[in-house]
């Protein structure tokens, strides 16, 4: 990766900016990349600071692992420094508990926007909330290696991380409720079979491969490469007909534009 000076380098999450690619990048390869509320603001915060050149943003993780899902340390009674802990979030009010989960989740929803292309290489384990947090980008390349796996009911929890909607649109209901029901492990192999990951490659050659889709993304147009990601995100929430119109409203400001006739 070429050595660029990070807009962003906080609570193992640094992001770096190269004209129209950004790079998210995971730095704590010792913990396997575990995540925390800290890292999750990190995380928000990189969404806020990404500058208007940007088309793609990909996001990496430094080490064999992708992300080993939810620091551990959240699972102890006294939780992280500075933060409640789940025993802290269970005593609070429906209206607390909510707002801090939704806090969370702001970490995993800026990936989706329409105005980016969002990549995630992973590799290794990626679990739990590192499972949903590949799931939170547009697109994945997987390593070889990789292992996916959605922990949190083994727990006694549900994953809340906004993994939900992406998977079940991903590999189905019945195939979702499977991986997520029993926790195991998802390879390479299914990923790509299923729909999960759109391209395997071996463990050495992920970034090699990402900087290629990369550079694929952005030769197309940005505006029309907005507005088709605009039309697919929208497409299953609409019937048929409705997205006939959208395509017919997506083409008109298409054309009128490349004609000069754009507001």
């Amino acid at each position: 990766m070429a050595s660029l000076d990070p807009v962003l380098d906080q609570h193992g999450v640094r992001l770096t900016v190269d004209d129209a690619i950004a790079t998210v990048t995971l730095t704590n390869p010792d913990k396997r990349n575990a995540q925390s509320p800290a890292l999750w603001r990190a995380l928000t915060e990189a969404g806020r600071l990404l500058p208007g050149t940007v088309r793609v943003v990909v996001l990496r993780a430094e080490g064999k692992s992708f992300s080993a899902g939810l620091d551990r340390q959240a699972f102890t009674p006294e939780g992280f420094d500075g933060e409640p802990s789940f025993i802290d979030l269970a005593r609070g009010s429906d209206a607390d508990l909510d707002a801090t989960i939704a806090e969370y989740q702001e970490a995993f929803t800026w990936w989706r926007r329409s105005d980016i292309v969002s990549i995630a290489a992973v590799q290794g384990h990626a679990i739990g909330a590192g499972f949903q947090l590949a799931l939170a980008c547009d697109l994945r390349v997987v390593a070889d290696d990789v292992q996916f796996a959605m922990r949190e009911t083994s727990l006694g929890l549900v994953p809340d991380l906004t993994g939900t909607h992406p998977l079940v649109g991903l590999v189905g209901y019945a195939r979702a409720l499977e991986i997520c029901a029993t926790g195991r492990f998802v390879t390479a192999e299914e990923a790509v079979t299923t729909g999960l990951a759109n391209l395997a490659v071996p463990a050495p050659q992920l970034d090699e491969a990402v900087k290629d889709l990369a550079g694929a993304l952005l030769a197309a147009p940005r505006d029309a490469v907005i507005e088709t990601k605009a039309l697919l995100r929208g497409a299953a929430d609409r019937s048929y007909e409705a997205q006939r119109t959208a395509e017919r409203a997506a083409q008109a400001r298409r054309l009128r534009d490349l004609a000069g006739l754009g507001e």
